[in-house]
């Protein structure tokens, strides 16, 4: 038993005595940087394993011997490039000498040294340097071997005095300086001077040439004398050779960096040492020293391998850090529950405003798909795809889609506002479009609404606005237009600016496309149509004042069978056919009545009804048959009329004018008789006579309905108030 416990506190005391032995060990190989036994410097350089003196175990190979003289001057092994300075990373810094060419006053060499040479096996010249050469009118060579070619280049210096000299920087004068390539090694460096050397000898009797690293700085001085002993600094690169097998000389926490030469080794972030020595990584205690972390309290640092973490004081948060979110101290109890209270009722509003979005959006769908139903979208859609042919259908939009076009209908948009509603410019698949939001509409006309849709949307004639669509999902439908931008022949017409604009040739065409659009709809269209609104103001000009008759908003269909219906009396004062008017029975003579007022119109310029005439005349049909009547004409024509076109030709328009404009719509031409005469009329030669013909008439049948003072060319008559003269698509 007593042999036992001795035993064991042998084994203590032995415990005891090599511990301290053992942290002394691994404090020694933290700092060492030479294999251990091996030296690790020589004078005041460090000398930092593969490299090594002596014995073979203290270097890689042969390429990283030191020779270490008098244990003060390391050198490259077998050369006289002495060392200063061994890094870890691949750096070796020498010192090399320069080449220099002398002359005397006479001319002659006086010294010329050899040539300067840098002979290395294994390391590279780093392109950090730079090939130098001072002096007057010289120049100097570098020759070398980069990889496995020859390279060479040269650098050259002027000057003729000293006071040409440009001390501060090497750009040619007196020195200059180029740039090294990477990887020259076996360098031969020579000085020449080329004239003048007389003028400069008193202060550059030599030339030299050298490598140098940055460091160097050019001096005055250096152009009167370089010593021979002076040596210049030069940086070297050094690397591991590449071999066969996948091992590298590199420890643990550290890293391979591959470069064309070979590869060195790094120590990772938080590391430092040599990282070509077992354990030569050691972890950096950047507690330790308050100027390696970033910590704001010293005590609160706590060291990790390869990095460290920063704490806060009880009662503060964040990162500790005095670059990152640093201290910040706790909001109180009370506060943090006010902000969880607040979170929550925030989030409790927004689910809320979820759910209510959600339901007033499926009220305004639904909403929607009510007006849609009780617009006859059902209806019109299946009677739009039922559509043969090439004919162009008509397009259902919806609502968010003409809001869209039109900027949600903003006020700036509106191009036309009356009493039967509002038009909106707007652009829709960047075409430019009118719609028209009509005020009310009559649930009863649904139906009607529906068949002048399908017979809209398949008239396809040059002088008609063309009817893209319609919307049914607003409480009443809206109509989508194509947009005629230089507005309708009221205003060219009666603007006192743009009355003189147009010319009587215009005028004869513009008759004549109207007159056929009429034409097309009375005869040629799948179903009869009459427009019952022909007026001045819904004849719309394009760029090129091409007629486009518009505005069907109270246009009637006639079944093939019939030839007359009838309706309430609806039109606008001074267009409205007096027949019409007093039987409430509607035809096609009703619109050749109001086209013959147009007729009047663009001969003489005068509007429908004018407060401006007398009494019995404000009615300009009246007023145009009473001057046909007293053989005033020509008195009543418009001036530019009567300057350009022909006599015969306006006594023929005059005289098919009044014959649209008889009592009895049986006596009065069908529009596509209208259309054929003025087509003659056009290309009738200027010799051919037109009679005219002044016919009696009734009169105990007026024109018109008793004339009353409060009514002008803008008001209508029925159920709904129609647009002003002035209301464009």
């Amino acid at each position: 038993m007593w042999f036992l416990v001795l035993v064991v506190g042998i084994v203590q005391a032995c415990t005891f005595l090599l511990l301290p032995t053992t942290q002394a060990l691994d404090q020694l190989e933290a700092s060492q940087l030479a294999m251990l036994g091996c030296n690790s410097s020589c004078g005041s350089v460090s000398i930092p394993y593969p490299f090594g003196m002596n014995s073979p175990r203290c270097y890689l190979n042969k390429n990283f011997i030191i020779n270490c003289t008098n244990n003060s001057s390391p050198f490259l092994w077998n050369s006289n490039i002495q060392v200063t300075n061994i890094t870890t990373d691949g750096q070796l810094n020498v010192l090399t000498y320069r080449a220099a060419s002398c002359f005397n006053y006479s001319g002659k060499i006086e010294e010329l040294s050899k040539p300067a040479y840098l002979k290395l096996s294994k390391f590279k010249i780093s392109k950090t340097n730079k090939f130098t050469v001072i002096g007057c009118n010289s120049y100097g060579y570098l020759r070398g071997i980069r990889g496995d070619k020859n390279y060479s280049s040269g650098c050259i210096t002027t000057c003729y005095n000293s006071t040409f000299i440009d001390t501060s920087s090497c750009s040619g004068s007196g020195c200059c300086q180029m740039e090294i390539p990477d990887g020259l090694r076996h360098v031969n460096i020579q000085s020449y001077r080329f004239s003048n050397y007389s003028r400069t000898l008193d202060f550059n009797p030599c030339t030299y040439a050298f490598i140098v690293d940055d460091t160097f700085k050019f001096s005055p001085s250096d152009l009167k004398n370089i010593p021979t002993s002076r040596r210049f600094p030069v940086a070297l690169n050094w690397a591991i050779d590449y071999d066969n097998s996948s091992s590298s000389l590199c420890s643990d926490h550290s890293s391979r960096v591959n470069n064309k030469e070979g590869y060195i080794c790094i120590c990772n972030p938080g590391y430092e040492g040599n990282p070509y020595l077992p354990q030569g990584c050691q972890d950096i205690k950047e507690c330790e020293k308050p100027e390696l972390n970033d910590c704001i309290y010293q005590e609160l640092c706590h060291d990790t391998p390869g990095n460290y973490t920063c704490s806060c004081p009880e009662g503060y948060h964040g990162d500790g850090r005095k670059q990152g979110q640093r201290c910040t101290a706790n909001e109180p109890i009370w506060r943090m529950a006010v902000v969880g209270v607040s979170v929550a009722i925030s989030a409790l509003l927004m689910v809320c405003s979820f759910f209510y979005c959600g339901i007033q959006k499926r009220n305004i769908n639904k909403r929607k798909e009510k007006f849609f139903i009780e617009n006859g979208g059902l209806v019109l859609k299946q009677l739009l795809s039922n559509i043969e042919g090439s004919m162009q259908r008509a397009k259902i939009f919806t609502e968010d889609e003409l809001k869209k076009a039109t900027n949600n209908f903003d006020k700036n948009e509106i191009i036309g506002q009356g009493g039967f509603g509002t038009v909106y410019k707007g652009t829709l698949d960047q075409t430019i479009i009118a719609i028209k939001m009509s005020k009310v509409i009559d649930p009863a006309q649904i139906d009607q609404f529906i068949n002048e849709m399908i017979v809209l949307s398949q008239i396809n004639h040059p002088n008609v606005v063309r009817l893209i669509g319609c919307c049914l999902e607003t409480p009443v439908p809206l109509l989508v237009y194509e947009f005629i931008r230089n507005k309708d022949l009221n205003y060219h017409l009666h603007d006192d600016g743009l009355a003189t604009r147009l010319s009587w040739k215009f005028r004869l065409r513009i008759a004549l496309e109207t007159a056929g659009a009429l034409a097309h709809m009375h005869s040629d269209a799948p179903i009869h149509i009459i427009h019952r609104d022909v007026k001045s103001s819904n004849i719309l000009l394009d760029d090129n004042y091409t007629a486009k008759v518009s505005d069907f908003g109270i246009s009637r269909l006639v079944p093939l069978d019939q030839t007359q219906l009838s309706t309430v009396v609806q039109g606008t004062w001074g267009y409205m056919d007096p027949e019409y008017f007093q039987s409430g029975l509607l035809n096609d003579k009703s619109d050749v009545y109001s086209f013959g007022v147009i007729l009047v119109e663009l001969l003489t310029g005068e509007k429908a009804v004018s407060s401006t005439r007398t009494a019995n005349d404000k009615s300009l049909a009246t007023f145009f048959t009473y001057a046909l009547k007293d053989d005033r004409l020509f008195q009543i024509i418009d001036q530019r009329v009567k300057k350009e076109g022909d006599p015969e030709q306006i006594k023929g328009v005059a005289e098919l004018a009044k014959r649209c404009l008889r009592y009895r719509g049986e006596k009065r031409p069908s529009m596509k008789q209208v259309t054929k005469e003025l087509q003659e009329m056009i290309t009738v030669s200027q010799g051919k006579h037109i009679e005219v013909f002044i016919d009696s008439y009734d009169a105990t049948q007026p024109l018109l309905p008793p004339p009353i003072d409060f009514l002008d060319a803008t008001s209508s008559i029925g159920p709904h108030s129609m647009r002003s003269q002035e209301m464009t698509h």
